[in-house]
């Protein structure tokens, strides 16, 4: 396994869930430290924290950061979530860390950054997702910013937070030192949309909603269908220019034509001609309007078959149903089988690589309340009657 020689110390919430589910996929053992009698049992947190042991320890106690600290002298990474000014950021206050173990790779993951002038402020995540500028780009041209259905801004903070501890290892392999990495939700989520700050700096246009249209590719202001219905659900297809979209548009008309469809103005169309920058929008709707009509005539499997065969560009929209049955993942092992509580088995993400010829494995499931407490602190030095005083004094959790 990549990583399997690093321990983790996974302090976060549910802000930082992912970092450590990452790195525990790629082989590091991620310690998840939650306080005893902690809810264990909500999708998400078993989703993000499978592949991970399970110590329960109270850091809101003396005898619990002395523990904690303790850990941390021999630990390779932290991950937090604790909110600049808690008592809790106390605790992981890096120059403390330092002291404790120069080594260690330290990641803190909040909404706006440790330092600031919003350092200390909390958010939820809709409100990263506007502060951050997605919503501004979701949502139909005349109303008003829609949010994702399902919470975004937290795996963006925590995939950069993964990425962030692996650019920090790769320093320390070369210095000896261990780093301070301070992520900002806020500032992952704009990454997430880096062409529109992007079309700011370099053509001063401000890129605005446009629901299932794309703007910005004609000079005339006409606006591209990037979503189409189809007989069950949705597809990704867009109108080209250029090479690469002469043929796809050209295939396109050919499967129409082939299956017998109303062309209308693409009988005979020159697309050797075609501008798509030059188009204006009565010409984009002649062509899509026939379009438009074919994909209603097929399903999403029959668009993708088709596609595929004709070199087309396009896909359809999975949604997480279409995802729990996609054949590629499931030829490739993506999916993991694991122990569910009372038996039986629930299945997660897999490995996110297949390093030669196999797939990251999914080593631990899900972990159980104090599941590890006893095996985790006697690795890491605590002796038998240390590790019994603590659970004595409910600052840690047994199984």
């Amino acid at each position: 396994m990549l990583l399997e020689p690093y321990r983790v110390l996974d302090c976060t919430g549910q802000l930082g869930w992912l970092a450590g589910r990452i790195l525990a996929d790629i082989g590091a053992d991620v310690i998840k430290i939650e306080p005893p009698g902690a809810s264990l049992d909500a999708p998400d947190w078993r989703a993000n924290n499978a592949n991970k042991r399970l110590l329960s320890l109270e850091l809101d106690s003396d005898a619990g950061c002395a523990a904690f600290l303790k850990l941390a002298a021999f630990a390779d990474f932290l991950l937090e979530t604790a909110p600049p000014g808690s008592t809790r950021a106390r605790l992981f206050d890096p120059d403390k860390l330092r002291a404790a173990n120069p080594k260690l790779i330290h990641v803190s993951i909040t909404p706006f950054g440790r330092t600031g002038p919003r350092a200390q402020w909390q958010a939820s995540d809709i409100e990263l997702m506007a502060a951050g500028g997605a919503m501004s780009l979701a949502g139909e041209t005349d109303g008003m910013p829609l949010r994702v259905t399902a919470p975004q801004s937290n795996p963006w903070a925590a995939s950069q937070a993964a990425v962030g501890a692996m650019v920090a290892l790769t320093g320390r392999a070369a210095t000896g030192r261990g780093q301070h990495v301070d992520v900002s939700a806020q500032a992952a989520i704009v990454a997430s949309i880096a062409h529109a700050p992007a079309s700011w700096d370099l053509i001063g246009v401000n890129p605005l909603r446009a629901g299932a249209f794309m703007t910005g590719r004609s000079v005339h202001g006409a606006v591209y269908r990037v979503f189409w219905p189809c007989q069950d659900g949705y597809l990704n297809f867009i109108i080209y220019g250029g090479i690469a979209g002469r043929r796809t548009n050209q295939a396109l008309a050919a499967w129409m034509d082939e299956a017998g469809a109303d062309l209308g103005v693409l009988v005979d169309f020159d697309w050797a001609k075609f501008d798509s920058t030059q188009a204006t929008q009565d010409e984009v709707d002649a062509m899509e309007a026939p379009i438009g009509e074919f994909f209603m005539s097929i399903t999403k499997a029959e668009f993708l078959q088709g596609a595929f065969e004709r070199e087309m560009l396009g896909y359809p929209v999975n949604n997480v149903a279409d995802i729990a049955h996609d054949p590629q993942l499931e030829a490739r092992g993506f999916w993991a089988d694991l122990a569910a509580p009372g038996g039986g088995t629930e299945r997660h993400c897999g490995g996110p690589a297949v390093v030669d010829g196999q797939r990251l494995s999914i080593e631990r499931p899900v972990p159980g309340p104090g599941q590890h407490s006893r095996e985790v602190l006697a690795e890491f030095g605590f002796g038998a009657a240390e590790i019994d005083a603590l659970i004595d004094d409910n600052v840690v959790a047994d199984q």
